[in-house]
């Protein structure tokens, strides 16, 4: 509210009011002179502000006609502090108006006429059209907006959400409030971030990391996250291209351009660890390029079709090893024709994932035209059947087999197997065979004498003195790899209940270690829930010692404690991983340091890195 100069001694009640509320004599004069002059427009009426008959008029010179005489009379003994109170009051206000002359928003207002500010106007109308606006002006009264209570307007006055200024008691609730809020949304956001990072160390301990990241490694990923400005991989040694490879794979970033980095002239091997995005043209464009090609590796090679066969059956050089995985659109009929006519050369092949076209007839040809095949791994086929397996027995030269048929098979097609190139077999392995019995075993135990891979699961039939006679006496050299798992007993209506001994049982486990242990490398026994806590004690008491195991499968052997886990960390020294899923007697173990134990539920996740010296 402006003061008028000539006014002296006490403001009345009114004036207080209206100072309090903003009301500004001059916005009343000049609301008043602008509806006055529309009234004059619309009725062709002289009329001027002066008039008497004038309702606001009267009703402002009402007002100033109270000042007056609110401030006329004579002099009494309060007239000096009323005095001073005014001229304190003047001085804030003049505070306040100097404020406001020095914000940003009241220079912005008056640099831009758009905003409302006439640039004809003086500064006291700029500085009203601010109080009008709502602008906090320190040293004005105005009342709390949550607790009415009346109070003098600070720069530190806080402001309403909804609307009005805060008294210091309601501003500071609502500064903690919302310091509050702010200090729950960091910490939401760093549990949030805190989560990413342990499901990322989780991940890089599963794949073999333990501490602080390779300069090698550092330099694969950062390749790998900027693979598209890489223009060639240089003279990097096989190792280091695998690794690339393995990434972009889990990426999903092997695509046509990146493909052109892995393919050279002078290759003689190319791995793709997902092909799923490549198309037919890019495997043409492997063998146009890649003249010397000795192994190719493909995964996910979906569009690997029969013309991309014909193009490298085409071509004046003969794959050594061959690996396809997916390619469902080949059919059988190229499958035979390249066997025919390249399988000269071949001495490793694996098919993996083809249900319908990889059939009896095509392990026929493999008899037939590969004679110097030494690899061959069928996987999750669903056309090789009995007859199939016994085509296989034929191949003399073989030394590694990997099978893994939908079909369900009989014992008689593998003992023929055994019988005819078991003598020579480095691996074999084959999984789904529920219905295989312990000739297999008897057989195995006559006639190998070199393996060092042996892989035998989800058997339903085997038994415990089977696996006993398998590994007592056994003229074999000591195993490296061993995988027996899910050989236990299913239809039972109490499932610890075991009388016929079904499946890889006490005995059996010991006498397995028994002979391989102090060579095993890695051990698989998972779901032999019939092994007992005696059998676990024995095979790894505080005087065995199983130097060169890394990797030990041991879920679902309900029978397993954390004794039992300690007393494995000690006996293998060179453990790396031990996997304890569905042991629910493990509860709390010190795992040593730079080991993993995995399958235990905390806190921080399945995975446990050890910390202990």
């Amino acid at each position: 509210m402006e003061d008028d100069p000539t006014i002296r001694g006490p403001r009345s009640a009114l004036s207080d009011y209206l100072a309090s509320q903003n009301i500004s004599i001059s916005r009343i004069r000049a609301e008043n002179r602008a509806r006055l002059e529309a009234t004059s427009t619309t009725t062709d009426v002289p009329v001027t502000s002066n008039d008497s008959t004038t309702p606001n008029a009267q009703n402002v010179e009402g007002e100033e006609s109270e000042q007056e005489e609110a401030t006329a009379g004579p002099s009494n003994t309060d007239a000096a502090p009323q005095t001073r109170q005014c001229r304190e009051r003047k001085r804030k206000q003049a505070e306040a108006i100097e404020a406001i002359k020095k914000s940003k928003a009241f220079k912005r207002r008056k640099q831009n006429p758009s905003k409302g500010c006439n640039m004809d106007f003086p500064e006291d109308d700029v500085v009203e059209t601010a109080v009008e606006r709502g602008e906090v002006v320190p040293g004005q009264m105005e009342n709390c907006a949550q607790c009415k209570k009346r109070f003098t307007v600070t720069p530190y006055t806080r402001a309403d959400p909804n609307g009005g200024l805060l008294c210091s008691k309601c501003g500071s609730k609502q500064a903690a409030e919302e310091k509050a809020s702010k200090k729950k949304g960091k910490q939401k956001a760093s549990a949030g971030r805190a989560g990413q990072g342990r499901r990322k160390l989780q991940s890089a301990i599963l794949d073999g990391q333990i501490g602080v990241k390779s300069l090698v490694t550092l330099c694969v990923e950062t390749l790998a996250q900027n693979i598209d400005l890489a223009d060639d991989l240089g003279d990097s040694p096989p190792a280091i291209i695998d690794r690339i490879a393995r990434h972009l794979a889990k990426r999903r970033l092997m695509n046509s351009t990146t493909l052109q980095l892995f393919i050279q002239p002078r290759a003689d091997e190319v791995t793709v660890y997902d092909a799923a995005r490549l198309d037919s043209d890019d495997f043409i464009r492997i063998f146009q390029t890649c003249s010397q090609l000795k192994k190719l590796k493909l995964r996910n090679a979906i569009q690997f079709k029969d013309q991309v066969m014909e193009f490298l059956m085409s071509r004046n050089y003969n794959l050594e090893s061959f690996y396809i995985h997916g390619a469902n659109l080949l059919s059988e009929t190229i499958w035979q024709k390249y066997l025919e006519m390249k399988g000269q050369g071949l001495r490793s092949l694996c098919v993996a994932f083809t249900d319908r076209h990889f059939s009896n007839n095509t392990v026929k040809c493999l008899r037939d035209n590969c004679s110097s095949l030494s690899r061959l791994k069928i996987c999750h086929n669903g056309q090789v059947s009995d007859e199939g397996i016994e085509y296989i027995a034929n191949l003399g030269n073989l030394r590694q087999l990997s099978l893994h048929l939908i079909k369900q098979t009989s014992t008689t097609p593998y003992i023929h197997v055994i019988e005819n190139i078991g003598i020579k077999l480095w691996t074999f392995s084959i999984r789904h065979v529920k219905d295989v019995d312990d000739r297999l075993l008897d057989a195995l135990h006559k006639h190998c004498t070199s393996l060092q891979k042996l892989r035998i699961t989800h058997s339903e039939v085997m038994t415990d003195a089977g696996f006993v006679r398998l590994f007592e006496h056994w003229k074999n050299r000591q195993l490296t790899f061993i995988d027996l798992q899910l050989c236990r007993q299913v239809d039972a209506k109490v499932p610890w209940e075991n009388p016929r001994n079904v499946g890889l049982c006490s005995r059996g486990f010991q006498a397995l270690m028994a002979h391989s242990g102090t060579k095993l490398k890695s051990l698989n026994v998972h779901g032999c829930r019939h092994i007992s806590k005696d059998a676990f004690e024995e095979v790894f008491s505080s005087d065995k010692l199983y130097p060169e195991l890394s990797d030990l499968e041991i879920s679902f052997c309900e029978q397993v404690t954390d004794f039992i886990v300690g007393s494995i960390f000690r006996s293998c020294p060179n453990l790396k991983q031990l996997n304890v899923f569905g042991c629910m007697k493990v509860k709390s173990v010190r795992v040593p340091k730079g080991k993993i134990l995995v399958g235990v539920p905390n806190a921080m996740g399945m995975v446990i890195e050890g910390t202990d010296d």
